[in-house]
This record gives structure tokens, C-alpha cells and sequence, in this order.
């Protein structure tokens, strides 16, 4: 049974997510909050698996509050949104959020997302999550530092880091390169242990801002490429 925390600072928004999520056989709602600061006190009480996070709450955002939580450890956030680009949403995923979805999404596109997330396997977002992290990246100069850290990788997790961050999933990253998928899986997982990831979010957001995948110029494989999932 994965567990859900829906926080958002309307109520009727709130019931709605919580009426979908506890619908699911697999899925069950342990906790509502109507700001950031009940969102962090409960992620610290009731321990969910996920969290679904208002960006724009009172008395703490909703990116202070995914700093808090996935500071923490343990649960994890999905970013909830009527904006789809938004300067919170960006900091939101570097502040260690796994997901951002827009609220008008499909119900069975939000179902998918916490249970992947809750699984801990990718980030899943729709394409505009992609569109967003390259909006931004544009935005600033290339951080030396976070450059610096792909020294760590081989030329091999180079190739795949480059088309995680293009959308590509496992199998089309295989195919991409004519490995195994257990070969690409076993890739990434290195990938996330050098560089200190959590996961594909923060791993997409590294190869833009350290230069690695350039905004507005993805290689033919990342133009195959229409997903953030795996």
C-alpha cells in the first residue's frame, strides 16, 4: 500500500485529490494539510510515501516545505501546479522534488505519478517538465562546479546522462546505444551513487546546468524522445 499526503491550501482541491487516490486499491490517503508548515508536521508524523505539494500555500511554500521534507528523508514530493512554467516549480525540483504535474493533468496521469514515484524508479511528468528545466537553465551560466562533478563519470555514463536528461526511457536508452536495458538500470544507478542523486529529476536538472545537455539543441535521440519516465 503506498501512502499519500495531499497538500494544498483549498479544500475542495484537497478532497478532490483525496477522493481519486483513495479510489485506488493500492493507494491510501493518511494525512491532508492546508499550508506548508501542517505539510511538514504531518510528512514528519505520518511518514508518507508521497506527498503531493501545492506550489503557492500560506505561512510556508511549498518549496520551503519540499526542502523541509525531503530533507528529512523518507517521503517524497510531487509538485502540483496550475502554472506550467513557474520559477517555484524549478526551485521546488532542485530543492528535491521528484515530480511536477499540473493540476489540470489527467486523474489516471496522476495516479501513475505517485505510484512511480512511490516506487522510486524515474521522475514522470509530462513533456512540459523537460520544457521548464531548459526554460531556466537558459536563464544562467553554466555552473562550474556542477561540471566539475561529472569528472566522476565514464565516457559510457556520460552517453546515458546526456539522454536520461533528453526524456529517454530505459529501453529507448538501450536501444539508443545497443546495450542491455539491465545494463542501462545498472548505468544510472551508478550514476546516481557518484553524483549523489536522488533521482532522474535531479539528475536531468545537473546535465543542464552543468553544460553537459545544452537547452534548445537536443542531440536526434533526445527529438525521439518525448518522456521523463522509465
Amino acid at each position: 500500500m503506498i501512502t499519500v499526503l495531499v497538500a494544498d491550501d483549498q479544500a475542495m482541491i484537497r478532497a478532490g485529490f483525496a477522493a481519486l487516490i483513495s479510489a485506488q486499491p493500492d493507494l491510501q490517503v493518511v494525512g491532508e494539510a492546508g499550508d506548508g508548515l501542517e505539510a511538514v508536521t504531518a510528512a514528519r508524523d505520518l511518514r508518507p510515501d508521497v506527498v503531493l505539494m501545492d506550489v503557492r500555500m500560506p505561512h510556508l511554500d511549498g518549496l520551503e516545505a519540499t526542502r523541509r521534507i525531503t530533507g528529512a528523508g523518507g517521503s517524497k514530493v510531487l509538485i502540483l501546479t496550475t502554472f506550467d512554467i513557474d520559477d517555484y516549480v524549478y526551485a521546488a525540483l532542485r530543492g528535491g522534488a521528484s515530480g511536477f504535474l499540473l493540476k489540470d493533468a489527467p486523474p489516471a496521469d496522476l495516479i501513475t505519478a505517485v505510484r512511480v514515484i512511490a516506487a522510486g524508479e524515474a521522475l514522470l511528468a509530462p513533456s512540459v517538465t523537460r520544457r521548464l528545466i531548459e526554460e531556466f537553465a537558459t536563464r544562467q551560466p553554466i555552473d562550474e562546479r556542477e561540471a566539475l562533478r561529472l569528472n566522476a563519470l565514464t565516457p559510457r555514463e556520460l552517453d546515458v546522462l546526456r539522454l536520461v536528461a533528453a526524456g529517454l526511457a530505459n529501453a529507448e536508452i538501450a536501444g539508443e546505444l545497443t546495450i542491455a536495458e539491465e545494463t542501462v538500470k545498472s548505468h544510472v544507478g551508478r550514476i546516481f551513487t557518484k553524483l549523489g542523486l536522488r533521482d532522474r529529476a535531479q539528475a536531468v536538472m545537473l546535465a543542464y546546468e552543468s553544460g553537459l545537455v545544452v537547452p534548445g539543441n537536443p542531440s536526434p535521440a533526445a527529438r525521439r524522445g518525448s518522456r521523463l519516465r522509465s
